[in-house]
C-alpha cells in the first residue's frame, strides 16, 4: 500500500477532514504521525469523533497527528501488518498479533474498562436464547473483529450450531442489517451499539453479553520515538482534567485513558485465538 504525499497550503485541520473522507492513510508531510482508527463505523462518523480529539492532542503535544482509517477491518489489519500507522487504536486480538510483528507497543487503553461482545436481534423476532439462533443467518463485522466476531462466535458455535455467518465490514453495518431484517441476529460491542443511530437501535434488542476482556489498545509503531510515545501518553491521560477533554471523551463514549503495558492483554492471549489471516 502506498501513502500519498500531499503538498498544500490548506489549514492542517481542514486537510485532515478531506483525508478522512477518503478513508485512507495519507501523508501531509514527513512530520505527520498517522493515527489509524479501527473502522468499526463509517469513515465519516469516525472522522467526526476523532478529528477533534487528535487536534487537541496535537496542540497539547506539539506532534502533528493525522487521522487515518481503512475501508474495512481486513484492510485495516493489512495496514497494521505493513506498519502503515505510526499510532493505532486496535482491538485486543489485533494488539496481541501486531505486538509480535511489526512490534506495535502499548501506549494507553480506556480507563477501568473491559470489552464485552454482544449479540443483537430484531426486536420483532422474540428470540430469547442463543439456542434459538441455530440455523439462522447472522451478520458480523469482519473475521478478525475481537469481541463482535471472535468471542460471540465462540459461544454461538457451542450453543447455536448450524448458523451461517456473513461479514459486512463494520459494526454499524451489522446493526443496520439486523434492524432492516436482512439477518436474524448479529455481533457487536456495547460501545458501538450505544452510538448507533436511534432509528436503528429502537428496532434492536441485546440478546446476550459476553464476559469481559481487556479492551482496545492504543499502540505505537516501533519507529515512533520513546519521547513521542511518552508525551502522547501523558496528553491522553490528562484529557479528563479539562472540560474540553471530558467533552471529547464523552463523544467517544469513553471515560478516560490509563497507561497500558503489553502484558495487560495476557487475558486475550490466553484464549489461544487463531491469528488473523492476511491472505
Amino acid at each position: 500500500m502506498k501513502l500519498w504525499r500531499i503538498k498544500t497550503r490548506l489549514p492542517f485541520f481542514i486537510l485532515l477532514l478531506a483525508c478522512a473522507q477518503l478513508g485512507n492513510a495519507q501523508t501531509v508531510d514527513e512530520q505527520t504521525l498517522w493515527f489509524g482508527i479501527v473502522p468499526q463505523q463509517a469513515a465519516e462518523k469516525l472522522a467526526k469523533q476523532w478529528l477533534p480529539v487528535l487536534k487537541l492532542l496535537s496542540e497539547k503535544t506539539g506532534l502533528k497527528l493525522g487521522f487515518a482509517t481503512a475501508p474495512s477491518i481486513p484492510e485495516f489489519e493489512k495496514r497494521l501488518a505493513d506498519g502503515a500507522y505510526d499510532f493505532a487504536y486496535m482491538n485486543p486480538h489485533h494488539f496481541t498479533v501486531f505486538n509480535e510483528r511489526p512490534g506495535y507497543r502499548s501506549l494507553a487503553r480506556q480507563r477501568n474498562h473491559v470489552i464485552h461482545g454482544i449479540i443483537v436481534v430484531s426486536a420483532d423476532l422474540n428470540i430469547e436464547s442463543l439456542e434459538e439462533l441455530a440455523g439462522k443467518n447472522l451478520a458480523f463485522p469482519a473475521p478478525g473483529a475481537f469481541a463482535a466476531t471472535l468471542i460471540t462466535r465462540a459461544f454461538l458455535d457451542s450453543h447455536a450450531p448450524g448458523y451461517s455467518a456473513t461479514f459486512v465490514n463494520s459494526h454499524d453495518s451489522v446493526y443496520r442489517a439486523v434492524a432492516e431484517g436482512l439477518f436474524d441476529a448479529g455481533g457487536g460491542i456495547v460501545r458501538t451499539y450505544n452510538k448507533v443511530d436511534d432509528s436503528f437501535r429502537k428496532k434492536l434488542e441485546i440478546l446476550w453479553i459476553s464476559p469481559g476482556y481487556t479492551g482496545h489498545a492504543f499502540a505505537a509503531h516501533p519507529r515512533v520515538s520513546d519521547d513521542a510515545l511518552q508525551v502522547l501518553q501523558e496528553a491522553m491521560i490528562g484529557m479528563e482534567a479539562t472540560v474540553e477533554g471530558r467533552n471529547l471523551l464523552e463523544s467517544l463514549g469513553m471515560n478516560g485513558f490509563q497507561k497500558a503495558s503489553d502484558m495487560d492483554w495476557d487475558d486475550v492471549r490466553s484464549l489461544g485465538i487463531e491469528r488473523v489471516s492476511l491472505d
